[in-house]
């Protein structure tokens, strides 16, 4: 007797869905190096292997995790983490990508930082534990323009503020939210900052990138604030799981 499996429509969407995330996780949006190498198959390179497999193991198991392998001046440092609404399959999905993409973008290098839509890693010969990092920092805007760039950015502002404030009294120094634009839009805001940030240095560093926002984002309907220690996005489509 033979048998097959009928799958619901609901499965279907469930399974589709599922692999679109899984996509996208795999593809990182931006990546940054420091310009000091190590030496290939030396002490830093095996400690930073290990490291990279630890972070890997245990990411996804809490949605963040770091750590530190070694002794000065072969000591390294790494920090990884998923965004807040992200369940443990695609954080793995994206965790092992980032393990393997930020040594081939940034080969030898003792200090780098990669990010994907739902997932950061980033490791250093520093101890860089705590603080605020504006150095790496990257913007990216939708190219759509809104047709009321003024009561557009207003809301945008306002939103990004509701959920800065709801973030860092989170566990995981995250949050989303929405507001309506208009009689027909609603705006999607989602900031976060790196589980080893104080609340007080969440809100210092979401406070500077949300500064830039009428600069870089100014007209547009959705953008991205990325830096080494927080990130804001916003879109006028629903970009996050509730």
């Amino acid at each position: 007797m033979s048998s097959s499996r009928v799958f619901s429509p609901l499965y279907l969407l469930l399974s589709i869905s599922l692999l679109l995330q899984l996509a996208i996780a795999l593809n990182p949006i931006f990546h940054e190096c420091n310009t000091t190498s190590f030496t290939p198959n030396g002490t830093y390179n095996e400690n930073l292997n290990t490291l990279l497999s630890q972070l890997n193991s245990t990411t996804p198991l809490t949605g963040s995790g770091n750590g530190s392998l070694g002794q000065s001046p072969d000591q390294v440092y790494g920090l990884a983490f998923c965004r807040g609404d992200i369940n443990s399959t695609v954080c793995q999905a994206c965790i092992t990508s980032a393990a393997i993409e930020i040594q081939q973008y940034c080969q030898y290098k003792e200090e780098a930082v990669i990010w994907y839509e739902y997932c950061q890693l980033k490791y250093s010969n520093l101890d860089f534990f705590g603080q605020i990092d504006y150095r790496e920092a990257f913007y990216y805007p939708y190219f759509n323009n809104v047709s009321d760039p003024v009561s557009f950015n207003t809301t945008v502002m306002k939103l990004l503020n509701i959920v800065e404030g709801e973030a860092i009294i989170s566990p995981k120094l995250f949050a989303t939210g929405t507001l309506e634009v208009g009689n027909s839009t609603t705006l999607y805001g989602l900031v976060q900052c790196t589980p080893d940030l104080s609340s007080a240095n969440c809100e210092t560093c979401l406070d500077w990138i949300i500064g830039f926002v009428p600069r870089l984002l100014y007209g547009k309907e959705g953008g991205i604030i990325m830096t080494g220690t927080c990130e804001l996005q916003y879109h006028t489509y629903p970009f996050f799981t509730t």
